[in-house]
């Protein structure tokens, strides 16, 4: 066995030699209070054979008397050992004599026989505070390895260089779910711009000539037969809709938002050639007392405003073209602006 600890001690030491000194350990502090014996001491070790690098149980037991208090002190430097944990148990309430048992988890570093350290204790006395050191013990610590562990070829081996250990990781799967996505986002936006390139355009239809559009509304107002329905007041307001409306496109304003006196000062300023004003104003009142004052119209008074705007159309329409004036001299005509 002797081989086993030195093969260990071979194996720790250079660690241990590039390890920092341990910060030295202060003095108990009952080392210099009066000593006080108990009744009865044990101590024990569990389990019984220890093993290197194994923890076990240090089990002290002190029968003191009832008025006497034990705690562990300042836990000195324990060697080859290391504390893992303490446990005190109290004596029973008024029991006489009283048993404190402390128990220790350790855990030894070497092999062979090793000696417990002594353990302080602060003893609290109707006299005044105590010291009471309990003896070391002496153990045997065994190696791991079974005793035919030589015969068989297995030995302590030193300590292995790093190695390389293999992880699994999802980096590679989640850049390939990535990679996949990018494509599918990529053709699904190439599908749309294709789809969206080749769909057709739509027709533009060229808007008709202001005399036809003003013809079609009032053959569409007389298809409709508002008078015969008894809404002679919606056919006037679709009327007077549509003849306001090709005026005031035929000569450049806003019919629409003209009182009807403003729209006969305008026209009046426009000057119109062939214009029936008279008509215009027989229509424009007539149109506003079913509008607003609620007079009554027959039908042949709705199918005269209507022959009214025909007439009204075909006599404001060609727009009459104004006569060239004179060709100016070819020395003053401007030239062409093409570069």
């Amino acid at each position: 066995m002797r081989w086993l600890a030195l093969c260990a001690v071979f194996l720790v030491s250079p660690a241990l030699a590039q390890a920092p000194a341990p910060a030295p350990v202060p003095a108990a502090a009952s080392a210099k209070l009066p000593a006080v014996e108990p009744t009865g001491f044990q101590a024990r070790v569990q389990p019984e054979q220890v093993q290197l690098g194994e923890p076990f149980v240090y089990e002290l037991v002190i029968t003191h008397p009832a008025d006497q208090r034990y705690e562990l002190d300042l836990v000195p430097d324990l060697g080859d050992f290391e504390l893992l944990s303490q446990a005190r148990t109290p004596p029973e309430t008024g029991k006489e004599p009283a048993v404190t048992t402390f128990r220790l988890k350790l855990s030894a570093f070497n092999l062979g026989m090793l000696t417990l350290p002594e353990l302080p204790f602060l003893v609290t006395t109707p006299e005044g505070p105590r010291r009471y050191v309990a003896p070391g013990r002496t153990i045997e610590v065994a190696g791991t390895l079974p005793q035919d562990a030589e015969a068989e070829g297995a030995d302590l081996k030193d300590i292995q260089p790093p190695t390389e250990v293999a992880v699994r990781s999802l980096r590679l799967v989640w850049a390939l779910l990535g990679l996949l996505a990018a494509i599918a986002v990529g053709v699904l936006l190439w599908r749309l711009f294709q789809k969206y390139r080749n769909r057709p355009m739509a027709e533009v239809k060229p808007l008709l000539p202001l005399d036809v559009r003003t013809r079609q509304a009032l053959e569409s107002l007389q298809a409709e037969k508002l008078p015969e329905q008894g809404r002679v007041k919606d056919f006037y307001f679709r009327l007077s809709e549509i003849i306001r409306g090709y005026l005031g496109e035929r000569y450049g304003f806003d019919a629409l938002e003209c009182t009807s006196s403003e729209l006969m000062v305008e026209l009046r300023r426009k000057q119109p050639l062939k214009f029936p004003e008279d008509g215009l104003m027989r229509f424009v009142s007539e149109s506003d007392l079913v509008k607003y004052a609620r007079a009554e119209s027959s039908p042949e008074s709705c199918r005269e405003a209507l022959a009214f705007g025909y007439e009204l159309l075909s006599k404001t329409w060609p727009p009459l073209v104004p006569p060239l004036p004179e060709a100016a001299s070819v020395s003053h005509a401007p030239g062409s602006r093409v570069s």
